[in-house]
């Protein structure tokens, strides 16, 4: 499916419609074009340890079941029932030997085989093939670091080259630790809003924090005050000096983005903090001296996996052009001690869950982006995403690939919309690969002007 936004996305300049986010018919062409064409993710091995263990997904609306088979490998097929269509698993998750459709009995294998019907010899005299019937299985299935990530196009490139430099960064969390990472907590809740929000908010948004998130730090500031001074105000978001801590933020040819601080106090719990310096010896052996201080703040491997420091690993499955469903993981060190994670635990349910007061916040401001862009007039002008744009440079201060030198920039953003923009075109995979390479020696030739940014209307 072709879909030309070029009127509504000019990433080069940083200028976006809000049309994008409201169209019923762009967002048709999503599902087709972006999701079905990108690598998901879909579960962690810790998730589904032992053989039978299965749990439910989604890649774009289309449910998905991941089941670990008897030989330890994992399968992952649409949850479909061929003979009319109901779903062949109605659990979340669990363990069984075989999964049975609801509506007829139709019965398929851990690995998504038909291997019953009822009544078969009598409804089917003929014969049934039943080898032809089975659910449409996921066709590229990969596992990096325990996180199993699926792709329905097998044309797609390998997920190592989809992941491309992004990987150096999100290593910083999911290689973290000898142990590695175990989930201990999901919450999933709806938000009346396009899904994009969320995403390029985790691939490129630091800035509206010290405005949105501003009583929220001043609360959370007040834990490291020195409680013998009366006198000692929490500081203001100024106060604190955020701004000037700097940062820096990266941006993928795949659309990925990620953002941090360049000082470790704004990446983690105090109490994590203080474990990890016990083990930093370990940690940095695994991701470097610069990685333990630095690049953990935000990060979407895009399409719609948000990365957050806290521990916080969450997906914005898309339900309509106006509304997304919110599944977010807490995870943790799997060596961490039992009230170390349960301190990880507490600390994304008061900030980042469904009631959570950073994340009150943010669903306040995209629920009323959401309804502002009803009207008609919202949608004909452009908005400015042009921080930072102009300033990007390639391999340098020890970051791999595209950055620029601070973290309150809109450099993800416009990455993730170019990205979204080659997809919705619906040119192969060969043809977009083609498009980044020109686009990347014309970056390293030539680069827009943070004067000329945004000037003008889009053609």
């Amino acid at each position: 499916m072709k879909f030309d936004v070029s009127d509504y996305v000019d990433a080069e300049r940083g200028l976006i419609h809000g049309e994008i986010f409201h169209s019923q018919e762009i967002y048709e062409a999503e599902l087709e074009n972006v999701f079905r064409r990108s690598w998901s993710f879909l579960a962690h091995d810790k998730m589904i340890p032992k053989p039978g263990d299965f749990i439910q997904n989604y890649i774009g609306e289309d449910p998905v079941v991941i089941v670990r088979q008897k030989d330890g490998s994992v399968k992952a097929f649409l949850n479909q029932c061929r003979h009319r269509g109901m779903r062949i698993c109605r659990a979340d998750e669990g363990n069984a030997k075989a999964f049975m459709c609801s509506f007829h009995g139709w019965t398929y294998d851990l690995a998504g085989n038909l291997i019953q019907v009822p009544h078969e010899e009598t409804s089917y005299p003929g014969g049934l093939r039943k080898e032809d019937w089975g659910p449409i299985q996921v066709p590229l299935l990969h596992n990096y670091r325990g996180f199993i990530f699926g792709c329905w196009d097998p044309t797609a490139p390998s997920f190592e080259e989809y992941l491309g430099d992004m990987a150096w960064y999100v290593d910083s969390y999911f290689d973290r630790y000898d142990g590695g990472l175990e989930p201990v907590a999901l919450h999933k809740w709806v938000i009346g809003c396009n899904w994009k929000f969320n995403a390029e908010q985790a691939a490129s948004d630091m800035s509206h924090g010290e405005t949105t998130h501003a009583s929220v730090i001043q609360v959370m500031a007040l834990q490291d005050r020195d409680d013998s001074r009366d006198d000692e105000a929490a500081p203001s978001v100024v106060d604190m000096g955020l701004a000037a801590v700097g940062g820096a933020q990266y941006s993928d040819p795949y659309g990925h983005g990620a953002g941090w601080f360049n000082h470790v106090r704004f990446q983690a719990n105090p109490k994590v903090l203080d474990w990890e310096l016990t083990r930093k010896d370990e940690i940095v052996s695994r991701i470097g001296e610069d990685r333990f201080i630095k690049v953990r703040g935000h990060a979407n491997i895009f399409p719609n996996l948000m990365i957050l420091s806290n521990g916080t690993i969450r997906l914005a499955h898309p339900r309509g052009p106006n509304e997304f469903e919110m599944w977010a993981w807490t995870f943790v060190p799997v060596d961490a001690p039992e009230e170390l994670k349960e301190t990880m635990r507490v600390d994304v349910l008061r900030t980042f869950s469904p009631g959570g007061m950073f994340e009150q916040d943010d669903a306040e401001n995209w629920l009323e982006e959401q309804r502002i862009l009803r009207g008609r007039v919202a949608r004909q002008s452009p908005l400015a995403y042009t921080a930072h744009l102009g300033t990007e440079r390639s391999d340098v201060d020890g970051y791999p690939g595209r950055t620029v030198p601070h973290c309150y920039a809109d450099h993800g953003a416009r990455g993730m919309y170019q990205h979204w923009s080659d997809l919705m075109s619906g040119a192969s995979w060969s043809e977009i690969a083609e498009m980044k390479a020109r686009r990347a020696q014309q970056g390293s030739s030539s680069q827009t002007s943070p004067e000329s940014a945004g000037k003008g209307a889009m053609a």
